[in-house]
């Protein structure tokens, strides 16, 4: 397949825009986790909404754990890279912020002026740890977590702020879940992300009917990984993101492709659950950057013509 050569959003003013549409539009937002500008390319190519630029799949592909060891700068490079890479707008997982208020400030500005169209922060202790790792997942204390987010939505111009409800993950329940909504959404966040690890989507459907806020709310499906895209809209939700699963059906393909070479001493048996190299350049946008060098090479031939 020929991947046609992408124009991103002129501003971040647009790349926020498109954002706050597809939260606002009737039909569910879906979402696609990426790590580098080659799975946000693919993520792109396959009709995904929103790139969710993933703190699971930057980590990972660092091969650090997802635990605030990599540094806001990193994580921001790797960001841009994606809003770089694409047309769709790049929604960035931040963790908790970096920090304290004043990390978050800087966050913001820093994230708003990359051309990042939104930040997702979760109320949980810095540092972080993935919500998934049995360990320490204790909430940030409630007006704090409240003070990030009204410094977000107070320094930021367009960036969209989404605020991440952990209060399911850590085992404080619903009505903690649903008290913090309230405060978020009075603090001015534009978005809520509930949180769940459950296997079934019982729990997230439970705070949806509850949720009385006028804010759209998003979910992560990871562990309830049945349920429909169909069924999440009817219940009301805005958006779904997909937050690792290209990270995790790579890795398994090519360990066993490593694996096939190493046993067989040849490429050979392999090449047919390959990737073509017309694929990769096609990604890489090769074909444009030729075109591109034969009309500047064209056109300085004719400029120089006309000098003599």
């Amino acid at each position: 397949m020929t991947v046609n050569a992408v124009t991103p959003p002129a501003t971040q003013a647009d790349a926020a825009r498109a954002l706050r549409d597809a939260l606002e539009s009737p039909q569910l937002a879906r979402v696609m986790g990426a790590h580098n500008p080659l799975s946000a390319r693919l993520a792109e190519e396959a009709g995904f909404d929103v790139i969710w630029s993933s703190g699971l799949e930057i980590s990972a592909a660092a091969g650090l754990p997802d635990a605030n060891i990599l540094a806001m700068p990193q994580c921001l490079d790797a960001a841009t890279a994606l809003a770089d890479a694409v047309a769709a707008p790049v929604l960035a997982d931040c963790d908790s912020g970096f920090g304290n208020v004043n990390n978050v400030i800087h966050m913001v500005r820093s994230y708003e002026a990359r051309g990042i169209a939104g930040v997702c922060i979760e109320d949980k202790q810095f540092p972080k740890l993935n919500s998934f790792i049995e360990g320490n997942q204790d909430l940030a204390p409630l007006d704090d977590f409240a003070g990030k987010i009204r410094a977000a939505s107070e320094v930021r111009e367009n960036l969209v702020v989404v605020a991440r409800l952990e209060a399911l993950i850590s085992g404080k329940g619903m009505d903690e879940a649903l008290r913090r909504a309230e405060v978020y959404e009075r603090a001015g966040a534009d978005a809520l992300l509930i949180h769940s690890k459950r296997s079934e989507p019982n729990e997230v459907f439970d705070f949806r009917e509850a949720y009385r806020g006028d804010l759209p709310v998003i979910v992560v499906p990871t562990t309830y990984n049945q349920v429909t895209v169909g069924e999440l809209e009817e219940r009301g939700f805005a958006m779904a993101i997909y937050a690792n699963q290209a990270l995790r059906s790579s890795l398994r393909a090519m360990r066993e492709t490593l694996i096939k070479i190493m046993q067989d001493g040849t490429t050979r048996n392999v090449e047919g659950d390959l990737a073509s190299l017309k694929e990769i350049f096609d990604l890489q946008q090769v074909p444009q950057m030729l075109e591109r060098q034969a009309r500047y090479e064209e056109l300085g031939r004719e400029l120089a013509e006309v000098g003599r």
